[in-house]
């Protein structure tokens, strides 16, 4: 099985190239493909994960299929035949694992919406009571359902690095309050959405990441949405709260590295062939259940 963890296109103008996704500049539009590659502790590991650029591609056109009624979105076609001509000579590369898509304005600010205490969340908590600065009730265990979701947003590192976690004051402040105010209703309404279809399927939705752009004064839903790698899906079979619950994403991964004696800086190990498996059978498992 291929694994694709760098992506040649030598006659297309690199726009940006992240942890997982390289972004190339088609005037108007931007072609966005996911690789193989795999991140944790925020460095790249030197081998890839089978098949995952392709699945998270697939279940986010799922999800942008379901949004699309409600809010505009950057996807225009992940089918390649509906591609730039000079993206044709790539075709066999981008098959499965690109999207051609509207080129916004940024907003810096990612927006996260957290109805589980779990992850940054549930240490600061443990030191402060609070996640993100907002209070929240005493005594709640790890991954304990929270009274309702709470939108954490976070100033989004565009060298590649850790985002911060910031107050939605200090959102105000970088883009403004009505906009904030906006992000905030829109990005609770997506996770009640996601969480919602996600019960129906058996599966946990725990928090989750989006990312917007504006054409003018229209708001665009950008990147990928909701899936395993920008979202923490739990089985609803295996939840208890007190303990971390098992994740269908890179969790394998990221416990795999825990139990080595890597630094968790550059460069990172080899990961071996057992993790690999593993990992790629979890992001398969999840698009099935969710997909079908």
């Amino acid at each position: 099985m291929n694994i694709l963890t760098e992506i040649n296109l030598p006659t297309l103008k690199l726009f940006r190239k992240g942890k997982v996704r390289n972004v190339y500049d088609l005037d108007k539009h931007l072609l966005i493909v996911a690789s193989d590659r795999i991140s944790a502790f925020d460095v790249i590991m030197p081998n890839g994960i089978p098949e995952k650029g392709k699945i998270l591609t697939r279940v986010s056109q799922f999800w942008f299929d379901k949004i699309g009624p409600r809010y505009d979105h950057h996807l225009i076609s992940t089918n390649v035949d509906d591609f730039p001509a000079e993206t044709q000579p790539y075709k066999e590369i981008l098959h499965g694992r690109s999207m051609f898509v509207r080129k916004t304005d940024l907003i810096e600010v990612e927006c996260v919406v957290r109805g589980y205490l779990i992850g940054t969340g549930w240490k600061e908590y443990q030191q402060s009571g609070t996640v993100c600065g907002i209070a929240l009730p005493a005594n709640l265990r790890m991954a304990d359902k929270l009274p309702e979701p709470i939108f954490t947003p976070a100033y989004k590192a565009m060298d590649g690095g850790h985002d911060e976690n910031i107050s939605f004051e200090k959102m105000q402040s970088l883009i403004g309050a009505e906009l904030s105010e906006n992000l905030r209703k829109i990005s609770l309404d997506l996770y009640a959405l996601g969480r919602d279809y996600a019960e129906t399927r058996g599966i946990i939705l725990a928090d989750t990441k989006f990312e917007f752009g504006r054409i003018g004064d229209q708001l665009i839903l950008i990147d990928e949405v909701l899936t395993p790698d920008s979202s923490r899906y739990w089985p609803k079979a295996e939840y208890q709260p007190g303990s971390s619950p098992p994740s269908f994403d890179k969790q394998i991964v990221r416990d795999y590295l825990e139990s080595t004696p890597w630094n968790k800086h550059y460069p990172g190990p080899v990961l071996p062939e057992d993790i690999v498996k593993k990992a790629s059978e979890k992001y398969l498992e999840l698009e099935r259940i969710l997909v079908g």
